[in-house]
């Protein structure tokens, strides 16, 4: 069986050059910078190899339809466009990304930028790049060697050692778990000393419990689905990359993030070589509604106002709005919940300014997933609202 690790990195080296020569570095730096990405990544996925829903996500992804050959050597020619989110390989690259690191983003960054020497701000542009080659090749490497979840797995934690020669300093600690002997090293004295003042404070600590539950009895718990939905924020939030100011064509200037999807938006819509399509999709990546209603939560209104204010700045494009579910319940329902959430945003676009003929709306239920709907975080990921220029 060939390498997992040989998978990868063989990808990289024909894009380093062109890289180089788009970010104004030398060549053996971005190389560096890009296996310093990839061994960061395996070795995020290594570390979290024996979680089930994880690995089932991961899996998912690397998987998917849209993860093929050919869409790997198309951004192996324009390495540039994994940026701007033009194809579907780029978009699930940056679910790839958060999923592996989520809050540890900036310390993965900040850590590859010092191993390679481009920077925080030219790393976090390399992970990006990086990403999509990174799930190429593990999509190779399943392919050729018909590789399960738990042989990929397997797989992953059999070439940990060829990861930690190749991982940036800084980040093996990140992502190594904690030794299980670590208790059994307490010396016994230690641990009956310990015993003798213990109870006490675990009865305390019951009596407390016990307290919080009498007084707080009456209220009503958090859905389980808005616990779900925070949770989801928080996970794309970390993703998002850095918010810098964007000048628009008729002077306005947007505070949006580098990941979102006003940059890669503003990068289609302003890149001419990029056709208009029935497949390039962009979700929105800061909506919020209410649990089961088609109502938008005021922290949505940000993104809205943006996605405005670009289609001003550009009255000649056009767009149809997405909805979509994961397949939890009946599938009647969620398909009207998509459509009513889809329209909804269409209708808070129009109100923004937007001539309703430049705007469609359309909701598609749980069609199209995006992430395994096995687990919690995949069906977060399918609960979406994306958005595709028609005409541009």
């Amino acid at each position: 069986m060939a390498s997992l690790v040989d998978s990868v990195m063989g990808l990289l080296g024909p894009i380093a050059g062109p890289l180089a020569n788009q970010m104004g570095e030398s060549t053996d730096t971005v190389q560096r910078g890009l296996q310093g990405g990839a061994a960061a990544m395996l070795s995020g996925l290594a570390s979290r190899a024996d979680e089930p829903g994880f690995l089932s996500q991961i899996f998912g992804l690397i998987t998917n339809p849209a993860n093929t050959g050919a869409a790997v050597s198309a951004l192996a020619a324009n390495p540039t466009a994994a940026l701007s989110g033009g194809s579907p390989l780029a978009e699930m690259a940056g679910n790839f990304l958060s999923t592996i690191f989520g809050s540890r983003m900036s310390g993965v960054t900040d850590a590859i930028g010092q191993f390679s020497g481009v920077g925080a701000s030219k790393a976090s542009t390399l992970l990006t790049m990086v990403a999509p080659f990174v799930l190429g090749g593990l999509g190779k490497f399943v392919r050729d060697n018909n590789v399960t979840a738990s042989g990929f797995a397997a797989s992953l934690k059999s070439e940990g050692p060829k990861l930690q020669g190749l991982l940036p300093a800084g980040l093996s600690g990140l992502f190594s778990r904690v030794p299980t002997t670590t208790a059994a090293a307490v010396p016994a004295r230690a641990v009956a000393t310990t015993n003798r003042w213990l109870w006490p404070v675990v009865l305390l600590a019951a009596l407390l419990l016990a307290a919080l539950w009498f007084f707080n009895r009456a209220k009503a718990p958090m859905s389980e689905g808005v616990q779900t939905a925070s949770n989801a924020a928080s996970s794309a939030m970390s993703g998002l990359g850095d918010f810098f100011k964007s000048k628009l064509p008729n002077g306005v200037e947007l505070n949006i993030p580098q990941f979102g999807i006003e940059s890669k938006l503003l990068s289609f819509i302003q890149d001419s070589s990029k056709p208009v399509d029935d497949t390039t999709w962009f979700n929105f990546d800061r909506l919020r509604f209410d649990t089961g209603k088609a109502t938008l939560e005021a922290s949505s209104e940000e993104q809205l106002n943006n996605i405005a204010e670009i289609l001003k700045a550009y009255p000649n494009v056009h767009v149809k709005i997405g909805g979509y579910t994961d397949n939890t319940g009946n599938p009647d329902a969620n398909k009207t919940l998509s459509e009513s959430r889809a329209k909804t945003v269409m209708d808070a676009l129009i109100s923004k300014g937007i001539d309703a003929s430049r705007l469609e709306a359309e909701g598609y239920g749980d069609q199209h997933p995006v992430g395994d709907n096995a687990t919690e975080e995949g069906r977060a990921q399918n609960r979406r609202i994306a958005l595709r220029v028609t005409q541009k």
